[in-house]
């Protein structure tokens, strides 16, 4: 049976800066709280039956309001984590970052190439599904990531990074539907 992989990227949250939250506890701004609530109807609409997260704070609070009205458990893994770009938050943050699309082998000392991410995204991906076949998974992460799961789907076409933008736009609504009987996970976005 097809697994239906609903990828939710992180409401708005706190900006970045030195000597801010780090990543794992950056959390989502009043409005994107707001957000987080305001998701819930559609997500429930798609009658998900389990709900996994990134462990970082802002992804499991974007999650966390549909999972509490669905009675479920949030599901916090470290794979579904944002990339670790090895850069900081600095005025030229969004040039090195489209570098790094442009040169998805290269990594920063320490830090995850694109490449490297792209092997990470599709066997977190491909463990949840297996893992929950037959159901619909909600999966609180973040931009890059959700970015280069929709690039593996067959999204490649409808997704660019902005020149001189830090995040991946990209399209809304379901892509990458897969026959039935396709094993596969399909994956889909919400704002």
């Amino acid at each position: 049976m097809a697994t239906d992989l609903v990828l939710v990227r992180h409401a708005t949250s706190v900006v970045p800066t030195r000597g801010g939250p780090d990543e794992m506890t950056r959390p989502l701004r009043p409005e994107g709280l707001v957000q987080a609530r305001d998701l819930v109807g559609g997500l429930l609409a798609l009658a998900p039956t389990a709900v996994a997260s990134s462990p970082y704070l802002r992804a499991v609070q974007t999650v966390e309001p549909a999972a509490r009205a669905l009675g479920l458990a949030v599901d916090t893994r470290w794979e579904l984590r944002e990339w670790d770009s090895g850069l900081a938050p600095t005025p030229d943050y969004a040039r090195h970052h489209v570098r790094s699309w442009e040169h998805p082998d290269e990594a920063r000392p320490g830090a995850e190439s694109i490449a490297d991410l792209d092997r990470r995204v599709g066997a977190a991906l491909a463990r949840l599904a297996e893992e929950h076949d037959g159901g619909t998974v909600l999966v609180g992460t973040h931009g890059t990531f959700a970015a280069r799961a929709l690039l593996a789907a067959g999204a490649a076409g409808r997704l660019a990074v902005p020149r001189g933008h830090a995040h991946a736009g990209g399209p809304r609504g379901p892509v990458g539907r897969r026959p039935r009987g396709d094993r596969r996970p399909r994956t889909g976005a919400t704002p």
